[in-house]
């Protein structure tokens, strides 16, 4: 070829990269689906139309039955609105509700950039939708569409938003919203509230500190209740409180200097009365089943005007029974003496009936969810910890008093000694030093595993519970506070052969159509087996020993195969705590502070437990003519008069049997006779209007021998299981009505 021609020949082109022709496919794809995503969005916005408020927005009263689904418990709050223009809203009122929910109101489109994000994050994630949403998106939510959480409705709301933001002016959905939204205690709109909260219905004569409330409680009238006796309640509503007037100083509506004298305190309240509907003790039920709801994931709107049909666990009769227990097996002298009472179906979980006080118009705190020290109660956990690490009914431990832990001197109930005795026998007497010396000095890392049976059982997981995790005294329960609904679902575990089911008081919950939304069969993949069935029968046992020759032979009165034990807390009562303060602590133990029985058939497991003066912590022993006032008394008495009758036609009902091998003894404990017996004793033969006492007064010797006659060879230990804890079910039950004292309380029967 001539060097002409290879000139004129055109340059070889060299391909391109096979990766930049893929990137260049890809924007290009990238660039058609922006269009389309922006041409559907035109479509969509163009095609909404903002409906008929007046046609769709419509409420209806929630109905809550018992069981049965024929008795009515109850309903939730109709509404209560009265509507005002916006210019009768003080612009110090606008600001507070505008700083608490939506800053950028007056400038943002309707919609949440931000929010959105989130809500398409949680999409992804597969999670529940949830808010961030602006002024105009919950007036949107309120007004036109249903409170259903799913993604037609969330994309509904944004588009609806985003045309009332551009096509209608801010003010008239300010006004809109105001007068719309829910603020708690049945009020819809800023009239309602203000007279609910302060008896104030003209928003013009509400205060900025008022304003600033009304906006706190609104972005959830349940979690900011202004009326819940939980410290951890009125801490969430001052932080947010101060977060409200934050933003209106931010805002220019106050100054920095009104903002600092504003935040000092909350603004004193001037509630309306309840509603009648929750007069009287099943108020509490009404309180109880509500939060649930919520827990449920059912919104303020829903429960209150949602037209729900909600059938609660709660039994008509067995309510009613437990009503007259309460209120008429107590002593003579009753000025501030609280009784709480529960009772839990074992194997479903199910609460049957729950006494929380007499009125809850009068006050909300309730007995059977407030948390209290469970003293000797607690001391079945313990059991079942040291039978799961290997131990056995008969091996010996400890009875004499005092004993020594961790450089603590720690004794039994009047300083009595027992000698050497067996974990049955210290079960059945509720001997406190035999448990020191088992869970102390025999368990390796003993209160952890106390606490690992406690929460396997039901107790809730706690501060105060974990705390006891390296506490020596944990096994008389002074730190890991429970209530009588705690105490009643743990020992259900037990009476349900170690199968433990998650307490709950809502049945079912149908929509206004008749549409199933919940139903507590959803709940049965939460039933397991966290206390071994041998462990749980061994307890069943000894504690069916605690009936028939112990601290409980009060029960046998029922006349039925029963298990159940008693408990007493002792400390310091509230009124004698600067006095024990001034001398040092010489005061510890002087008083019972709290008193139970928890006793369970296999149909059925009830706790009781009495507390004295306002806040549960003054001296129950005044009360009784015991020395002190025991469980075996008072709290078994009133035990009695709910079950008998709660039981009457049921038929009789056998615990499982366990192992015979863990449950016969093969040795004789030779027992020391007492040495340092109380002179001051009660007598033997109690008041003819009272049964006799259930524990043995402390004149009389222990046995020398034990009731059972050894037939069988003693098992081999085995390698105990790391209890299970139980799966979160947040069912509230409650927290301690004061906070737990530094030093630990004494425990005894």
């Amino acid at each position: 070829m001539s060097e002409a021609r290879r000139k004129a020949s055109p340059p070889r082109r060299r391909k391109k990269h096979w990766a930049l022709r893929v990137l260049g496919w890809l924007a290009a794809l990238m660039f058609l689906g922006v269009i389309g995503a922006v041409a559907a969005f035109f479509i969509i916005y163009q095609t909404t139309k903002i409906p008929d408020p007046n046609k769709e927005f419509a409420t209806n009263t929630t109905t809550v039955t018992y069981s049965s689904d024929s008795q009515p418990l109850g309903r939730f709050f109709e509404q209560n609105r009265h509507s005002v223009p916006l210019t009768q809203i003080p612009k110090h009122v606008q600001d507070a509700v505008i700083a608490a929910e939506d800053r950028t109101f007056w400038t943002n489109p309707g919609i949440s950039p931000q929010g959105m994000v989130r809500a398409a994050w949680n999409i992804a994630r597969g999670q529940q939708l949830q808010g961030g949403s602006t002024i105009t998106q919950q007036y949107v939510k309120v007004m036109y569409l249903t409170q259903e959480r799913t993604v037609t409705r969330k994309l509904q709301e944004l588009f609806i938003a985003t045309k009332l933001g551009r096509t209608h002016d801010k003010s008239s959905t300010l006004e809109g919203y105001l007068n719309t939204i829910y603020f708690g205690k049945g009020a819809y709109g800023i009239s309602a509230a203000g007279d609910a909260y302060f008896k104030q219905p003209n928003p013009k004569l509400l205060t900025v500190q008022q304003a600033a409330l009304l906006a706190t409680v609104l972005n959830n009238p349940t979690l900011y209740d202004v009326e819940d006796p939980d410290p951890r309640t009125k801490k969430r509503i001052i932080e947010r409180y101060h977060y409200v007037l934050d933003g209106m100083q931010q805002m220019g509506t106050i100054s920095a200097t009104q903002e600092a004298k504003y935040a000092k305190s909350l603004p004193s309240l001037n509630m309306k009365e309840n509603k009648s509907r929750y007069a009287g003790p099943n108020g509490f039920l009404l309180d109880m089943a509500r939060k649930e709801l919520l827990q449920r994931g059912f919104t303020e709107d829903q429960i209150s005007g949602g037209g729900l049909k909600v059938t609660t666990t709660f039994s008509y009769s067995q309510q009613k029974t437990m009503i007259k227990a309460a209120l008429n097996k107590l002593p003579d002298k009753r000025d501030n003496l609280h009784v709480g009472m529960a009772t839990v179906e074992p194997g479903t979980g199910r609460l049957l009936a729950m006494y929380g006080g007499p009125d809850y118009l009068k006050s909300q705190l309730n007995w059977a969810t407030a948390k209290a020290r469970p003293g000797s109660g607690f001391k079945p956990f313990a059991l079942a910890a040291a039978l799961e690490d290997g131990k056995s009914l008969y091996d010996i431990f400890q009875g004499d008093s005092p004993i020594k832990v961790q450089g603590q001197k720690l004794g039994n109930e009047f300083n009595r000694d027992y000698g050497d005795v067996t974990l049955l026998k210290a079960t059945e007497q509720s001997i406190n030093t035999a448990f020191y010396d088992l869970v102390d000095n025999q368990m390796d890392d003993g209160p952890n595993k106390v606490v690992n049976a406690a929460e396997a059982a039901g107790i809730p997981q706690t501060k105060a519970l974990e705390d006891g995790r390296h506490n020596p005294s944990t096994v008389l329960g002074p730190d890991p506070y429970a209530s009588a609904v705690d105490m009643a679902e743990a020992y259900a575990t037990f009476a349900a052969d170690g199968m433990y089911a998650p307490l709950h008081v809502i049945s079912e919950v149908k929509g206004p159509d008749g549409k199933v939304l919940f139903t507590d069969k959803s709940l049965d993949k939460y039933k397991k087996q966290t206390i071994r069935q041998d462990v749980a029968r061994q307890v069943n046992f000894a504690l069916q020993d605690v009936v028939t020759d112990g601290t409980g032979t009060g029960a046998k009165a029922l006349g039925r195969p029963v298990a159940g034990k008693t408990g007493t807390a002792g400390g310091v009562a509230v009124e004698d705590r600067a006095k024990d303060k001034a001398c040092g602590g010489c005061m510890q133990g002087s008083a019972t502070l709290t008193s139970w029985w928890t006793g369970y058939t296999p149909q059925m497991s009830t706790s009781v437990v009495y507390r004295a003066g306002k806040t549960g912590e003054s001296n129950l022993d005044p009360y009784s003519s015991d020395k002190a006032f025991f469980g075996g008394n008072w709290p078994l008495q009133t035990w009695l008069a709910f079950m008998k009758p709660a039981l009457e036609g049921a038929p009789e009902e056998a615990f499982p049997e366990a192992n015979p091998d863990q449950v016969t003894d093969t040795t004789t404990p030779s027992y020391t006779p007492p040495t340092n017996t109380p002179t001051n004793t009660p007598s033997s033969t109690p008041p003819p209007s009272t049964p006799p006492p259930s524990t043995p007064p402390p004149s009389t010797p222990p046995p020398n021998t034990p009731t059972n006659t050894p037939t069988k060879t003693r098992p081999t230990k085995t390698k105990p299981t790391q209890p299970t804890n139980t799966p979160v079910i947040p069912l509230p039950t409650g927290g301690a009505t004061t906070k737990p004292t530094s030093t630990p309380g004494t425990g005894g029967q």
